[in-house]
């Protein structure tokens, strides 16, 4: 019986050593390096890709005047260089139109989906797929600014472009 306490004392003890060993034996660098490049290179890859497209810096929100679903000539700018950045880079959009708070409730989902709607037509004859664009009106439901005066109004009666 005492042998084989003994045998697996031993056993034990020559586990541990082997364990202890391999903990800290030397590991090849050349495969960590090797994969460390792959890595880098991926990584960089990534980084020029991402690079070498243009960064969009047109605005995405669009007023109008009181009543009205008529493009001003600062968005038809801005509208521009969207319709060059989908064609380019074809992405679903989509249009969201609001109003101001005055006018039925009713009346301002129409007017909202109108003004949305100037705006898809727009960027469709730029040359924008219109099976990319989605239109959607929130009518007053959505307002940017809760005052009832001229500034909160001019503020939601907007379309944004998503």
């Amino acid at each position: 019986m005492k042998n084989i306490s003994n045998t697996l004392s031993i056993a034990t003890i020559a586990a541990s050593i082997l364990l202890a060993g391999c903990a800290s034996a030397p590991t090849d660098q050349t495969t960590t390096i090797e994969e460390d490049e792959v890595t880098t290179a991926v990584l960089d890859a990534v980084v020029e890709e991402k690079t070498l497209e243009p960064e969009l810096t047109a605005d995405t929100v669009f007023y109008f005047d009181f009543d009205k679903a008529i493009l001003k000539d600062e968005s038809k700018s801005a509208l521009n260089e969207h319709a060059s950045w989908l064609q380019n880079s074809p992405r679903n959009i989509r249009l969201e139109g609001h109003a101001d708070e005055r006018g039925t409730r009713e009346y301002n989902m129409a007017l909202g989906e109108r003004r949305a709607t100037a705006v898809k037509e727009f960027l469709v004859m730029q040359g924008v797929s219109a099976g990319l664009i989605e239109v959607v009106s929130y009518g007053e439901e959505r307002a940017a600014s809760y005052g009832s005066n001229d500034d909160s109004w001019a503020l939601n009666r907007r379309v944004e472009l998503k």
